[in-house]
């Protein structure tokens, strides 16, 4: 298993090289996508990208923790959290080790 990580670059220079666009018209589609995904995201859409997975939002309520440290219970506040959820393609792809 690699360390590689995928940045907008290479989203960007995959979209170049596969689709023809120019490398500017292909960093401005990147962008345009992911920025469209945000928003979305944002005012409690789902995202679904058929044979890869959901995005969603879920708010999450205020709840007691504990300190693993001290023990001592601290007070967590609300808050909306991103969840993604992998189609069943992409389990068995992983699972698979890309093999397909």
């Amino acid at each position: 298993m690699s360390n590689k990580t995928l940045t907008r670059m290479d989203l960007s220079e995959a979209v170049f090289r596969e689709v023809g666009l120019s490398r500017n018209e292909s960093a401005q589609l990147v962008e345009a996508v992911l920025d469209h995904m945000s928003d979305s995201l944002v005012n409690g859409e789902q995202v679904k990208i058929s044979s890869f997975g959901t995005f969603s939002v879920r708010d999450k309520t205020a709840r007691v923790g504990r300190n693993p440290k001290t023990g001592e219970e601290v007070p967590i506040n609300p808050r909306r959290v991103l969840t993604f959820r992998p189609s069943h393609l992409m389990k068995d792809r992983v699972a698979d080790g890309n093999k397909s």
